[in-house]
Formats: structure tokens, C-alpha cells, sequence
């Protein structure tokens, strides 16, 4: 059995076969974890979980490049969503009352993203300033709902691990969705509990990225993985996948993946992974 971690079922690329392709996963003892990333597909996540007695789960939460400040225009990714009104502000009892539903297991996936540029050094502080602030209000969703976290991080990893130890907040338990920070950084989530998440971006070539290094040195027990669907297919699974898109059958590659950097069986990594997907999401 396998779990993927991070998958977004619950976007618009799978509207017209979502189904089928969750039958696919389930028939191969593939679970998911459908990740929200704003309330329209946060909502989904849960209609789609809901169907499901067991191997299906959601997350709700509000991802950085989403939130509602009037800095920076996004371009619409259709492959999320098929309407243009994106933006939104983070309505702390709305999510509230979304995240009450039995099949969510996590507030995700939540977080800062510094990808996009600003054309002054004050709109990116205040760019910056209103991630990190709907960030601790949706943090403080989890602790009160004793849910954990899937953290988002892009190009912010220093100040993502700051404002966690300034806002005490890493009682909260979660993982570090699609890890692509140094070891240091790593060293320091996982001093505070969390999990790394692996996917298919580990076939890629970063500069100043050491998958392998990263993957070799973490400690199997705080390992998850993912597939982050329909995104980041990994290479081995291209040429199945419809356009290259990705889904969680493609889980399994990861795992292969995984189990050759650190020399150990495809099953040994498959059963602690789901293990600790299981423990932190408290699914079985």
C-alpha cells in the first residue's frame, strides 16, 4: 500500500475523469490526499472525499499565491480552476466550519511563496507581511481543531522556519510539502517535528537543490510522499501519463525513487511512508 501525501484530484484538470482515475489508484492500493488550496477546491476535496468510505481524504486551506492583496496579478492556471476570481481573502469561521467535515485530515496546503516579483522594495514587504499574517491565522485554525499542517514553501524557506519559532507555533505537527530546501533547513524543520514530503520534482535539476543529499540524509521515519498531481509527474511516468499529467498511481515511482538513493527494498519504503502518512493524518 502506498499514500500519496499531495495530490489536487479536486482541480479542474481531472473534471472529466476524476473518477476514473481514483478507481485506478484505489484498484492498485494507492491512497490520496486531496489538497485544497483555496475554499472552491477545498471544497471539492471534501465533495470528492465524501464518497469514499475509506483511501480518499481532503485538506482545506488557502495557499499564498491566492490570498487577496492587490499587489501582484496571478495568471489563472486551468489546470486549478476553470473561473477567473481567484483572489480571495482567508475567512477564518468559513474554513472553520469546512474543516469540521470527518474527511479532513489536514489545513493545507498553507504557507509563503516569494516565487513572484514586486517592483518595489515596500510592496514586497507588504506582499511578504500579508502571507506570513494569514499564515499564523490559518496556524491557529489547526491548533484549535488539532489538525496538522501541509505547508507550502517557495523561495522562502529561511523566513517560513522564522516565522514558525517567532509565532511558537511548532507544536503544530505537519509536513513540508515538495521539500526543495538545503539540508540545513531541513535539519531545522525537523527538529521541529515535521515531516519532509518527496516528489516528482526530485528527478529534476535545480542549482543549489541536492535531492539525493537531501533524501540520504533524512531519516526514513519523517519522510512522505506525494505526487503534488497534476503537476511535477515524475520522469519515469511521463510517457503514460495524458499530457503529462500526473496522478497518485504515479506514487510508486517516487518510492522507487526513494528506495535507490538510500539502498533499501521498494517495500520497506512503501510500508514506513504509509505509516507515517497514517500517524500524521491519523487515517487507517
Amino acid at each position: 500500500m502506498l499514500i500519496d501525501a499531495h495530490a489536487h484530484l479536486n482541480f479542474n484538470a481531472y473534471k472529466k475523469d476524476v473518477d476514473e482515475v481514483i478507481k485506478r489508484s484505489l484498484e492498485n492500493n494507492v491512497w490520496m490526499i486531496n489538497v485544497g488550496s483555496q475554499y472552491e477546491t477545498s471544497k471539492k476535496a471534501v465533495e470528492i472525499a465524501q464518497k469514499y468510505e475509506k483511501g480518499v481524504y481532503a485538506t482545506i486551506g488557502l495557499h499564498p499565491i491566492h490570498l487577496n492583496a492587490g499587489l501582484v496579478k496571478i495568471k489563472l492556471d486551468k489546470e486549478e480552476i476553470a473561473f477567473n476570481s481567484r483572489e480571495e481573502e482567508f475567512n477564518y469561521e468559513k474554513y472553520k466550519e469546512l474543516a469540521k467535515n470527518e474527511k479532513v485530515v489536514a489545513i493545507g496546503e498553507i504557507g509563503l511563496d516569494y516565487y513572484y516579483k514586486l517592483k518595489t522594495k515596500r510592496k514586497l514587504e507588504l506582499f511578504k507581511e500579508n502571507q506570513r499574517e494569514v499564515l499564523v491565522n490559518q496556524l491557529n485554525l489547526a491548533k484549535e481543531l488539532n489538525l496538522p499542517v501541509i505547508f507550502h514553501c517557495r523561495m522562502a524557506h529561511d523566513d517560513l522556519i522564522q516565522t514558525l519559532q517567532q509565532s511558537n507555533i511548532p507544536t503544530v505537527k505537519g509536513v513540508i510539502h515538495c521539500f526543495t530546501g538545503t539540508w540545513e533547513q531541513a535539519e531545522d524543520y525537523m527538529r521541529m517535528g515535521f515531516y519532509l514530503g518527496f516528489n516528482g520534482i526530485i528527478f529534476k535539476k535545480i542549482e543549489g537543490i541536492d535531492f539525493e543529499e537531501n533524501i540520504k540524509n533524512t531519516p526514513l521515519n519523517k519522510i512522505l510522499i506525494e505526487t503534488d498531481c497534476p503537476y511535477l509527474t515524475p520522469l519515469p511516468a511521463e510517457a503514460l501519463a495524458k499530457a503529462g499529467r500526473n496522478e497518485p498511481l504515479f506514487v510508486k515511482y517516487v518510492a522507487e525513487k526513494i528506495a535507490e538513493i538510500k539502498k533499501l527494498s521498494f517495500e520497506e519504503i512503501a510500508k514506513i511512508t504509509t505509516k507515517n502518512a497514517q500517524e500524521l493524518f491519523k487515517i487507517i
